[in-house]
């Protein structure tokens, strides 16, 4: 017997490196001039990159006249476009520890949930060959309303509890970021902190139930 029944994962530093700033900001620059902007204010780049609000997108595009749904548009195309050059090309790859979900028991259902675009992380379950590890997977929708229901929103995490018919008491969730532990906790799931190099300095304002240097732990903490 198993302490948890179902583990969910983040993708962007938990499974795979998470996308370098500079390539997001070069693929925002780039949506900016899809739509006619040349020159966009560098803080308006540097809001897009950190996680733009619905509001604040709207915001922004008033600042240069334009439709948000067309910069939003550019924006996910080029953004993705972005990930899937780096993946391909080797300049961003997986973590070496993803080899620990070969060591869960069978009977633990495992799915992901991400802020990336939903087909994003389709392409990173296919590329790296982690499709069979997992029996549900989501990312957000490229819209501007899927904004709304990103981590820390529930939305996904309740999607993928359904689609495993597991409780949330038997289920941990595996992040690397704030917004993860806090949607964990709003969701009444276990939550695993993943620190990693990228956020070995980071100070948590909500405590994860459990923290781990890497997946081996997971298996750990599962097999406890």
């Amino acid at each position: 017997m198993t302490a948890y029944d179902a583990v969910l994962f983040d993708s962007d530093g938990v499974l795979v490196e998470p996308p370098p700033r500079e390539t997001q900001t070069e693929a925002t620059r780039e949506a900016f001039r899809a739509v006619g902007v040349t020159d966009p204010d560098r803080r308006h780049v540097a809001a897009v990159v950190d996680g733009v609000t619905v509001e604040g997108l709207h915001e922004i595009c008033a600042a240069y006249d334009l439709e948000p749904e067309a910069f939003w548009a550019a924006r996910e195309r080029h953004d993705e476009r972005s990930q899937l050059v780096e993946f391909r090309d080797g300049t961003r790859t997986r973590y070496d520890d993803v080899t620990a979900l070969s060591g869960l028991p069978m009977e633990v259902n495992c799915g992901v949930v991400s802020n990336n675009h939903h087909s994003t992380i389709e392409f990173v379950l296919e590329h790296f060959e982690l499709g069979p590890f997992f029996d549900t997977y989501y990312g957000r929708e490229m819209t501007i309303e899927s904004l709304e229901l990103k981590k820390p929103n529930t939305h996904y995490l309740e999607r993928a509890l359904d689609d495993l018919s597991v409780s949330v008491e038997s289920t941990l969730y595996i992040g690397d970021s704030e917004s993860d532990i806090v949607a964990a906790e709003r969701a009444g799931l276990k939550s695993v902190f993943v620190r990693r190099s990228h956020c070995h300095e980071v100070e948590l304002e909500t405590a994860p139930t459990y923290e781990v240097e890497d997946l081996y732990g997971i298996a750990e903490l599962v097999n406890s």
